[in-house]
């Protein structure tokens, strides 16, 4: 990789970091696609997973103090780590592509009823009831196909916590999921060789997380919840051309 097309991945990866501090999603969905632009796919997935995992914990670690106005994510959690490993026995030798269009599906139905009923949230009470199947459908897809994160960032957001919660549920949450992932790759040795790079990617991130805090911190409510769906059209978006393609 060029000099040039190494500066071009690290500015990606600051873009995402600072919208993942924002929204609690973004640094694999914005960097991963560019840094694939010039490396090998597998090497940007590699690489941006130990970053994504500074990132969850030090934006996790920084709302700490919220964790009493989040809801279900012991239940949340748990059932995710059970449906990834029926997911990853039961679902990997499904056709990835159904999967896919059945979460696209979703993730736009979501959207769609946000601004057709802006203050639609889900109750406290409905969301104990549901919390075991959405976080047991989150990970099964994530076991399956590797990919949870507009579930979980749906979900949580139709909670309509306080951002700072927000950030705090999601966070805890890919932080499982990407932890995970990541520990898999140092157990079957996909990190040989991408030691150096991955670390060199946590600079940025390290560095990008307090000015998106800071900037979360000066966005409304609106700007808010707008930046999240926005996130998640940028999801839908990525899904949509990694079917096609």
């Amino acid at each position: 990789m060029s000099t040039t097309e190494l500066t071009i991945v690290l500015v990606a990866v600051v873009v995402g970091a600072v919208v993942k501090a924002v929204t609690g999603m973004g640094l694999p969905i914005i960097a991963i696609p560019i840094a694939a632009l010039f490396v090998d796919l597998d090497d940007a997935v590699v690489v941006l997973a130990f970053p994504n995992v500074v990132a969850n914990v030090l934006l996790g670690y920084r709302e700490r103090k919220h964790v009493a106005e989040t809801r279900d994510l012991p239940v949340l959690a748990a059932t995710g780590i059970i449906g990834a490993l029926v997911g990853a026995v039961a679902f990997v030798s499904l056709p990835e592509t159904p999967l896919v269009v059945v979460l696209i599906v979703a993730i736009v139905f979501y959207v769609v009823t946000f601004f057709a009923k802006p203050d639609l949230q889900t109750s406290p009470e409905r969301s104990r009831q549901l919390a075991p199947v959405v976080g047991a459908t989150a990970g099964a897809f994530q076991g399956a196909i590797g990919i949870s994160g507009p579930i979980i960032g749906s979900w949580i957001h139709s909670y309509r916590l306080e951002r700072r919660a927000h950030i705090l549920s999601v966070t805890s949450l890919f932080l499982i999921t990407g932890g995970t992932q990541f520990v898999v790759f140092a157990a079957t040795g996909e990190l040989a060789g991408r030691v150096g790079a991955s670390l060199l990617a946590c600079i940025p991130v390290l560095a990008s997380i307090p000015v998106g805090t800071r900037l979360r911190d000066r966005v409304s409510s609106r700007g808010f919840d707008l930046a999240v769906i926005a996130m998640l059209v940028v999801s839908v978006g990525a899904l949509a051309v990694k079917t096609v393609v």
